[in-house]
Formats: structure tokens, sequence, C-alpha cells
């Protein structure tokens, strides 16, 4: 078999591909209106993940931390959640949701949020807090497993089941983005309306491209409301985009209450997006459009102009978020690349049962590692020591040091982005995403063959 899956058989991580799993509830968090999350650890777990979300999307925006210091790791903190959800009302009138996201310490020592929880709609909601609408909601998200990903999907799996209500049918389409960027929203949003479907796109960040206007600074926040949350659960159908991020809400619609669910495929490149149209089509009966086939046109005379003359036949490394990373190899093999090293980063056992990955097993007619539980450790010890070549290197700005110090060129994509400006703008979903992704690997080779001094040649010019 060409195509190998294993595991990293290293004990520790040297530079880790993701963080950890509050990171992704934090995520999740920032795209619901009127909400605030309270991570309830240490500071620095709300300031380091604070910290690179603003990297990436140069904004700001609110998450509280619980604060948790010495006494409370050794007597049990829960009453830092109790006064964290007192100061966060008092100093926000508009906050109507607040998910309590724990963390690795805090549920080490056991501190019991979904207690505290009770406690504090039994008590302080209604003696101090009267009338207002509140909703606090429990996200457990230890650090000592899973990573960012699987955060992420246990949040929205968590928002969902909170706020989903079955009342009267209606004809809106749920769509779950997973973990993407304002410029990816704005690309989906544009393929729903082009098709005339009215859909509510959930835990969106399109804001997070915020304006600085004239009469003061704006704060960040997503667009998905109670209503949009509540409403889940009478839709004409579900889809999540990513397997890894979203879809345990998606299939919970559907065993709860009979909300048909579509998980996948990424629409990343040509491939995909048709596939998600054709989702769209299934569950909402609406044509696809003329206006569309004209954008698939062009997108796929752009890619003619420039696959097989200039991206055949290299040689690609692939990490990041997995159904991210997952389609960029899908897309690479549609334009005759070759996608040797493909790196998931956390622990999740059930990679190595995702269809995706089979169809390369059983597809892929050259040497090609998928390496779970990985690190950037084994994409340049490969390089290093192990006389890995690459012609480009596909992820996020934490593995540019691989990049610069072995002289191969990079292309910057996924969480997070920080040492390039404005990236989260652009999207790489759709079939605008396609035009995109390809254009800057050429254009990133073309800059590398221009530093280097080589000769038209290495591009397949003749």
């Amino acid at each position: 078999m060409l195509c190998e899956v294993k595991e990293k058989t290293r004990t520790g991580i040297i530079n880790p591909i993701f963080t950890c799993q509050p990171c992704g509830a934090q995520f999740v968090s920032i795209g619901v209106k009127n909400c605030v999350g309270i991570v309830h650890g240490g500071q620095g777990c709300v300031m380091f993940v604070r910290l690179l979300i603003s990297q990436h999307f140069k904004e700001s925006f609110e998450i509280a931390s619980s604060s948790v210091h010495e006494d409370g790791a050794v007597f049990g903190a829960c009453s830092r959640v109790e006064e964290a959800v007192d100061v966060l009302l008092m100093r926000y009138p508009h906050i109507k949701v607040i998910p309590i996201i724990s963390t690795c310490s805090t549920e080490i020592i056991g501190d019991d949020i979904d207690g505290v929880v009770t406690k504090l709609n039994a008590g302080l909601l209604k003696e101090k807090y009267a009338g207002r609408e509140v909703h606090l909601i429990p996200i457990h998200t230890p650090s000592f497993v899973g990573s960012m990903v699987s955060g992420y999907d246990i949040a929205v799996r968590d928002f969902v089941t909170y706020f989903a209500k079955k009342t009267e049918p209606d004809k809106k389409l749920n769509l779950i983005t997973g973990w993407v960027n304002p410029g990816d929203v704005t690309a989906l949003k544009h393929l729903l309306a082009e098709m005339q479907i009215d859909a509510t796109v959930l835990f969106e960040i399109e804001n997070f491209d915020s304006p600085l206007m004239p009469y003061g600074n704006f704060v960040s926040h997503g667009d998905t409301t109670i209503e949009d949350l509540s409403g889940t659960a009478n839709a004409i159908g579900t889809i999540a985009l990513n397997r890894y991020e979203g879809g345990k809400a998606a299939l919970y619609l559907e065993k709860e209450f009979g909300v048909p669910a579509i998980v996948g495929p990424t629409p990343i490149g040509i491939r995909n997006t048709d596939t998600f149209l054709q989702n769209l089509k299934t569950l909402t009966g609406r044509p696809i459009p003329e206006s569309l086939v004209r954008e698939r046109g062009i997108a796929i005379d752009a890619l003619t102009d420039i696959t097989h003359m200039f991206l055949a036949d290299k040689k690609v490394a692939i990490y990041g978020n997995p159904d991210l990373a997952i389609g960029i190899a899908e897309f690479c093999l549609d334009l005759e690349m070759r996608p040797v090293l493909l790196l998931l980063g956390d622990d999740n056992t059930n990679y190595q049962n995702d269809l995706r990955i089979k169809a390369f097993q059983e597809n892929v007619d050259f040497p090609m590692e998928i390496i779970t539980n990985a690190d950037l450790w084994e994409l340049e010890n490969r390089i290093k020591n192990d006389g890995l070549e690459l012609d480009l290197i596909l992820g996020h700005s934490k593995g540019r040091f691989s990049a610069i110090d072995n002289n191969i060129p990079m292309v910057r994509v996924g969480f997070p982005t920080y040492d390039r400006a404005g990236l989260y703008r652009h999207p790489v979903v759709g079939y605008a995403g396609a035009m995109w992704l390809a254009e800057q690997m050429v254009n990133t080779i073309f800059t590398d063959m221009e530093y280097k001094k080589n000769k038209e040649w290495i591009l397949n010019v003749w």
C-alpha cells in the first residue's frame, strides 16, 4: 500500500500543530451574538488563546476568565465561577449567553460546573437578575485529551443541544461552517444567495473582518442568535461542512428531532464544491443556477491555465485542522500534485475510518504518509534527517520555521496565520476559494524560483 496511515511513535510533543480544547470552545463562543464565555481555569487559558485569535484576525473581542489561582487549585474554585458570572452580568447588560468552559486544571480538581450552573439558576439569577434572559451553558473541554478541533466540535454540540427546540417546521437550512475565516463565510453566503436558499449560518464570524468606524471602536462579535440556535430543530436539514468541526451537532439534530443531516465534504476545490451544491439541491429542492455554472467554468479555466504546466508532480506537505488538511490534499490530487505528507495533529482514533483517507489508501499511486497525533517535528525530521524532498508546504504560521530553515516555499492556510496580512479575507472554500488557493501556490513557487535564481524549466515551462 503506497499510502500509509500511522500514529506518531514518539512520546511527547515538539512544536504542536494544535492548541487545546478550550481554544475551540472559545472560538465557537465568539460566533454567538450577546455571548461572552467564561473560561474556568488560569488566566493563561484565556490570555494565550485570545492572543492567538487576535493575532489571526487582528481584531478585538471579549472572553472572560474565572482566574483560578493556587488556593482554588487546592481547595476548589467553583466560587470563582459564581463571582465571574455576577461580574459579567453587572458589567455587560446586553449579555444573554454565558458558556462556562472548563480547562485541564479545573477538570483535574473535579470542579462541578454543571452543579454551579444549577445553583446559579436557582439562586443568583432569580434573586439578583430576575426577569433578565440569561443562559448558562457548561462545556467540558479538558486540555489533556483532544485538541482545539475536538473542543470546537463539543462546544457546537453543547450550544445546539441546549437551545434547539422543536416548534413549527420552517424552510430554513442549517449550515454549520466549522472553523473557517470571514472570507469563507462570505463565499458560502454567496453560494446560498445564488441558489436562493434561506439558511441559518451557525457560529459564523464574518463580522470579525470588522470596520474601523468614525464614531468609535468596533468590538467584533458573531451573528448567530439565540433564535437561530433554537430554530435548528425546525430546519429542513443540516449541512455540517466539516466532519470533525460540527458533525456531532448535525447528527444530534437528526437523531433528536429528525432533521436530515449531511456531514461534509469540506467544499475545497471544484469536486467538493460540486458535491456541496448538490447537497444543497438535495435538501432544499433548489436548482443550481446558471450563474454558479458560469462561476464554476471560470474557476476550471483558471485552474486549467496553471495545473499541468506549473503544479503537476509538485511534492507538498500539508498540516492543520483535519477537515481542512484532508480537503486540501484532495484538491492537490485534482491539481496533479503529490501530497506526500499529511499531518493530523491530535489523538482522534477515528481518522483510520475516515472514508476520505481510505480513498487515499485505495487510489494514491505514489508514496504518501498520513501521521496522526502528529506534531511539526514530524515535518522537520523528515526534511532534515530522512531526506524528504518538498516543493511546497501548506499550513498555518507555526510551521514557518521548517520552511525558512530548509528553504522550502510555503503557503499559509488555516489557523493561526499571523505572519501574512489579510489572509482571513480570502476564502479557500467554493469556486472562488479554489482559484485563490491554486494561484497562491503557483505564485509562491514563482517567487521561490526567483529567489533561488532557478531557470524556467523547474516549473515545467518549455
